[in-house]
């Protein structure tokens, strides 16, 4: 298992497991449980991490997430296009189908 990515919310991490799965990469988020831990440990160390758990997946992984890390928040709303449901512009996942903008 490789650390990928430390997410400063859990949903954050969330989010990228979920488009690394999307891409075929299996990935793990550790770390959900030690917000609770914050003052007692220092919090760079209760950050949600993902982990890949295969090391060939690496550089694909990498690229995805430099693809979320290059889009930048939009205003507005976006519409998706598999299943047509509105979601604001921020949104990288269609909150009904999963789909990836």
């Amino acid at each position: 298992m490789v650390k990928i990515y430390s997410a400063a919310t859990l949903p954050d991490a969330h989010l990228v497991r979920g488009l690394l799965g999307q891409a075929g990469i299996d990935a793990t988020v550790f770390n959900e449980n030690l917000q609770g831990g914050l003052g007692e440990i220092p919090f760079t160390h209760a950050y949600p991490e993902v982990w890949i758990v295969d090391e060939r997946d690496l550089q694909r992984a990498r690229e995805v997430i430099r693809q979320i890390e290059r889009q930048a928040p939009s205003s507005g709303s976006v519409v998706c296009p598999r299943c047509h449901e509105s979601s604001p512009g921020h949104f990288q996942v269609c909150w009904n189908c999963g789909e990836v903008f």
